[in-house]
């Protein structure tokens, strides 16, 4: 069974840092690419970053660029999310995604796997 847990979240005030981690169970996901999305209250779920984790390309949102870094452990089959100078636009569910392949597309239907989602709340 393919299990993607993610966790990390938190109420952090702006400028704040959170370290969001995604494990994933089922699979060893060298090959695989690895995203993080976020859906915000009323808004609809937008890519965040990802990595292709055989490459270690890395991609990211123009909103996080400078402030947020992906990084892969592939020994411990898990995806981090560093998250620096977090401001109150950032607060959202965070949710870690899994597709095959090296390419990292922002179309969320090219992802297979998903994780439970973790809340992540910025106040100003």
């Amino acid at each position: 069974e393919v299990q993607l847990q993610a966790s990390g979240g938190g109420l952090v005030q702006a400028g704040g840092s959170l370290r969001l981690s995604c494990v994933v169970k089922g699979f060893t996901f060298d090959g695989w690419s690895m995203g993080w999305f976020r859906q915000a209250p009323g808004k609809e779920r937008e890519g965040v970053s990802c990595i292709s984790t055989g490459y270690g390309s890395t991609h990211y949102a123009d909103s996080v660029k400078g402030r947020f870094t992906i990084s892969s452990d592939n020994a411990k089959n898990t995806v981090y999310l560093q998250m620096d100078n977090l401001e109150p636009e950032d607060t959202a569910v965070y949710y870690c995604a899994a597709k095959w392949g090296t390419t990292c597309p922002t179309l969320i239907s090219e992802y297979s796997y998903w994780g439970q989602g973790t809340l992540v709340t910025v106040s100003s």
